[in-house]
């Protein structure tokens, strides 16, 4: 029997559409629009910087922001809470409106930086004070609205310091020219989607590669990846098109469906996939094939089935978001799987890369986390014993981890409800796996 999941609308995809659409005069419906923690910050934000929303079903009408300057004598409270998206985002898309803004968060946000954001606003004429320690929230932003120019930003912490530059800058009062510095950049794939997603509300980016003292114009559908100092971006003043839109499902949360389908009689069947989006997290079908598996699309989506798995050697800097779900199942493979270049994975709501190597531990696996990745050997895991795991409060941990459930082990969350975070439906969704499990004796 074939287990079958339907995604949930893709995180990464709302937070940009619920923006641009933020950004486009007059009212766009947003359908399949996902309702989680996160976009709830995304949206309450907008809402304070003057957005008008309403819900109507799964639907959301999003009333573009006021256009004409608004008179306002204290600064606005912008609380991203725990969502470091949301902060990278919507810290620009402030910047854009004159007057004052209080940026700051929740948990581990303090924590988590955005010092190369703030300092490539700078450049564009918005001033930065810093509340407590320099380089990360909370922050007061001081602007008159982005006046253009040339501005440089590094990509080594995220590559959500360029999303959000790119979908503020059609709104200056002059052209913007990103340039690209540092030594990597991680995460290309998710500037990508901001890319598509501007494309899809009318706004044009033009992206320029070095080729030897020149620079030409390139297609970015055509680029897997940047290299510092040998692609940057021009964005002239433009306005947005409200329009009606429909969000996508989500490859990140798929991803603990799509590696349950290896490990449950008769497989897991994902629907609401896009087999040609380009969201990063689609690179799980590559990792999983890398490690034997046989992904294969069928009329109702995505379908993976048990089969011989085996090691192999994973470099996973474009989708750090995927690394919990296959640190999970590489302790369940034969061999040692190495994880490479995910540094910035310490920089998430939790440090997940000494958090997966706590808790995978707890199963008798060898796993040994570097300065940039993962080292897992897997140990024979014995079926019905009781494993208490900690979730540090962060939703990819406490779905990732639910995969031993699989493997006969019963597993006890700390925090199952920080799925919310992202899935709120994901419990949901996890039972129609635990009836297959239980009905074959996995559980």
């Amino acid at each position: 029997m074939t287990c079958f999941i339907a995604a949930p609308p893709s995180k990464s995809a709302s937070h940009r559409a619920a923006i641009a659409a933020a950004l486009a005069p007059g009212t766009s419906v947003l359908e399949n629009l996902l309702n989680s923690a996160d976009i709830a910050r995304t949206l309450t934000c907008l809402s304070t910087l003057g957005s008008a929303l309403d819900w109507n079903g799964g639907n959301l009408r999003l009333t573009g922001l006021q256009q004409a300057p608004v008179e306002r004598h204290q600064p606005l409270d912008l609380n991203v809470g725990e969502s470091g998206t949301t902060c990278r985002l919507i810290t620009p898309i402030a910047a854009l409106q004159p007057g004052s803004c209080r940026v700051h968060g929740e948990g581990r946000m303090h924590e988590r930086p955005i010092g190369e954001l703030a300092s490539a606003l700078e450049m564009l004429g918005a001033e930065i004070e810093w509340l407590g320690t320099p380089g990360y929230p909370p922050l007061l932003l001081s602007s008159a609205g982005l006046k253009g120019g040339t501005t440089t930003i590094s990509l080594e912490e995220s590559s959500q310091y360029l999303s959000g530059l790119l979908l503020a800058a059609p709104r200056a009062a002059g052209e913007v020219l990103i340039n690209v510095a540092g030594r990597t950049a991680v995460s290309w794939p998710y500037a990508a989607l901001t890319l598509q997603t501007m494309d899809d509300f009318g706004v044009q980016v033009g992206v320029e590669q070095r080729r030897g003292s020149s620079w030409e114009q390139t297609d970015w559908s055509g680029l897997s990846d940047i290299r510092p100092g040998q692609v940057r971006f021009r964005v002239p003043p433009q306005e947005y098109t409200a329009r009606e839109y429909v969000i996508e499902g989500d490859w990140s949360n798929a991803s603990y469906f799509l590696a349950a389908g290896l490990l449950l009689p008769g497989g897991v069947t994902v629907g609401g996939l896009r087999a040609d989006s380009v969201q990063g997290d689609r690179a799980i079908v590559d990792y999983l094939t890398r490690m034997g598996a046989a992904p294969a699309w069928e009329n109702q989506g995505l379908h993976t089935a048990p089969c011989t798995l085996h090691n192999a050697v994973l470099d996973m800097g474009r989708c750090p978001d995927l690394v919990p779900t296959m640190a999970v199942l590489a302790s369940l493979v034969p061999g040692r799987t190495v994880i490479t270049n995910v540094a910035h994975l310490r920089l998430k709501e939790s440090d997940r890369l000494e958090g997966l190597a706590s808790e995978i531990a707890k199963t008798g696996c060898t796993i040994t986390a570097s300065s940039d990745g993962l080292s897992i050997e897997a140990a024979q895991i014995q079926p019905g014993q009781s494993i208490s795991f900690s979730t540090y409060g962060d939703h990819r941990m406490a779905m990732s981890l639910s995969l031993y459930e699989l493997a006969g082990i019963e597993v006890q969350l700390d925090d199952p409800g920080c799925v919310n975070k992202s899935f709120p439906g994901f419990w949901t969704a996890w039972e129609a796996v635990r009836e297959i499990s239980r009905s074959a004796g996995l559980a």
